[in-house]
């Protein structure tokens, strides 16, 4: 059974809130953009770079601690070379966030110079913070915040029931609703949020989820899984079976049923229970335990 990720992603709120950040913007100095730097591709949303024309932007890749620091490194230069301000975060980490602090008055040296020469002193910059759901949005602004954070309420032209956010002296934020869904046209865009928690289970096979997310791990990572689950590495290699119904899944079915094996995944009449085991994988791999793997590396920017 094969899962399309082609459903409707584009709920009416999302036209709605898409409408509003483009009344916002004007108001804004810097755009702060989180993504999730296990996938820092994937989670990023192209609708917000035609939004964002010509203004300061800062891409945050979050959740940092998760990635594979080597990886989330080389994303950053690339998204620097595409005049991005890039900076790997894990908002959980409170010191980390002084630095974002320094970004975002760099990311408005014009702007501040320009107010200078005016004669206007400490006006705050304004930022709008914006990233898909599930990116660690709210986690990062009351972390950046602080208890402290002051509602500065409605400003002159923004729409009642905004949400401005002073941080210190020197910068309002305004927060976005969890904000404009991409629309896939990748199946591996959907494949990569699904893998990491961002879109629903109980829409998608966990089964072919859980191969697919084995498959790249056993590719790119193979000690944390064999560790993970204290497998034979000569056994794992010697399960390929050329003769399957599909050899590219057979080692990630013989995992899968080892970790079932190991996990106690067994239903009645000794059969594996497969959805039990796709879901110990899947629920290791979102939460650190298998270590730290980014799903997107960015030289398969031309291919994938």
């Amino acid at each position: 059974e094969e899962v399309s990720m082609h459903f409707q992603w584009y709920p009416g709120h999302m036209t709605k809130a898409k409408r509003a950040m483009q009344e916002d913007i004007k108001l804004i100095d810097v755009i702060i953009e989180l993504v999730d730097a296990r996938i820092p591709r994937s989670s990023k949303n192209p609708d917000i770079d035609s939004l964002a024309q010509g203004k300061s932007r800062i891409l945050l890749l979050n959740k940092s601690d998760m990635a594979d620091a080597a990886k989330t490194q080389a994303w950053i230069s690339y998204y620097e070379k595409q005049g991005f301000l890039a900076l790997a975060v894990n908002s959980k980490k409170k010191n980390e966030l002084k630095q974002v602090n320094a970004l975002v008055q760099k990311a408005c040296e014009k702007k501040i110079e320009r107010d200078r020469k005016r004669g206007i002193k400490n006006r705050p910059v304004r930022a709008m913070i914006v990233g898909i759901p599930n990116v660690g949005k709210s986690t990062f602004i009351n972390a950046f915040a602080g208890k402290a954070s002051a509602k500065t309420g409605n400003k002159p032209g923004v729409t009642k029931g905004k949400q401005w956010i002073k941080l210190g002296k020197n910068v309002e934020m305004l927060d976005t609703p969890g904000i404009l869904w991409p629309k896939f046209d990748n199946q591996d865009v959907g494949m990569r949020l699904a893998m990491i928690g961002s879109i629903n289970d109980n829409i998608l096979n966990i089964e072919e989820l859980a191969i697919d997310t084995i498959n790249y791990i056993y590719k790119c990572y193979p000690d944390n899984i064999i560790e993970r689950y204290e497998l034979d590495r000569e056994s794992v290699a010697a399960s390929y079976d050329e003769g399957a119904i599909n050899p590219d899944n057979s080692v990630a079915l013989y995992i899968m049923e080892q970790i079932a094996i190991k996990r106690g995944c067994i239903k009645k009449g000794n059969a594996i229970d497969y959805e039990k085991a796709s879901n110990i994988l899947l629920d290791d791999f979102r939460s650190g335990r298998l270590g730290r793997i980014t799903l997107e590396r960015n030289e398969d920017n031309a291919n994938s």
